[in-house]
């Protein structure tokens, strides 16, 4: 278990450092120009090819959930136990605050680097939001997209899928969620990667981050109800040992 505590930890700590690192460098420090597609392209391929890559690093670990929702999704379809996805909850939280505070001591070393104006990839909505949008769709956007995604991740990690492609799947569909998250919302799907940044950050991106964790979770939640209709299997015990990945 310390193993799959640690994996969670350093996942969602890298996620949350390269994934936002490059949101913050793309809208914070304009480094793709005046073209927001551009920006919304770079920042959705980091988060995808990130986690890509960690799911196949850090898979046979702990299952790469590196995610709350994930791991909501995997608890309620019986794939992990309470015990453990309380531990992996508290891994992600502390991965992904302290994955912010790294990216924040990075971007603090630039004399170009203003915490209050060039933010740190945070999630919002009203004013915070490129299209502001108000806080009933941000809230339902979140919920869409996570859904979508953990539902991916639980049937790309199903005994009856292959195991060989499941990091590609779930890499490409977190990029998916992206592409249509980032205008709206800044796209979080993880309540971890949203924390970590609104801390370091606070005022409007603090105040709003309730949603960016609950809205996920809901997401999650559904993803799992939906699994257990369209994919029924029993409760994976072996998961706890590490023998079945999700």
């Amino acid at each position: 278990m310390v193993r799959k505590i640690v994996a969670e930890l350093l996942g969602t700590g890298l996620l949350v450092y390269f994934g936002v690192g490059v949101a913050t460098l793309s809208f914070g420090f304009g480094t793709t120009g005046s073209s927001f597609a551009a920006g919304v392209v770079a920042t959705a391929l980091a988060f995808g090819l990130v986690l890509l890559a960690l799911a196949y690093v850090l898979g046979p670990i702990s299952g790469c959930h590196i995610n709350p929702a994930v791991t909501i999704g995997a608890w309620l379809s019986g794939r992990v136990p309470l015990r453990d996805a309380l531990g992996y909850w508290a891994a992600q939280f502390i991965g992904g605050i302290l994955g912010a505070l790294l990216l924040w001591a990075t971007f603090s070393c630039s004399p170009l680097y203003s915490r209050s104006k060039t933010g740190l990839g945070t999630n919002g909505w009203g004013a915070a939001s490129h299209i502001h949008i108000n806080a009933g769709g941000a809230f339902l956007i979140e919920v869409i997209m996570t859904a979508v995604f953990v539902f991916a991740v639980l049937g790309a990690t199903s005994k009856t899928s292959n195991a060989a492609t499941a990091g590609i799947i779930i890499g490409f569909s977190l990029t998916v969620v992206h592409f249509i998250g980032i205008p709206i919302t800044g796209t979080s799907v993880n309540p971890a990667r949203s924390l970590g940044p609104a801390l370091v950050v606070g005022g409007t991106a603090l105040s709003q981050v309730w949603l960016f964790i609950v809205a996920p979770l809901v997401g999650g939640a559904l993803a799992a109800g939906l699994h257990r209709v369209l994919y029924p299997e029993p409760p994976v015990e072996a998961l706890a040992s590490g023998e079945v990945p999700v």
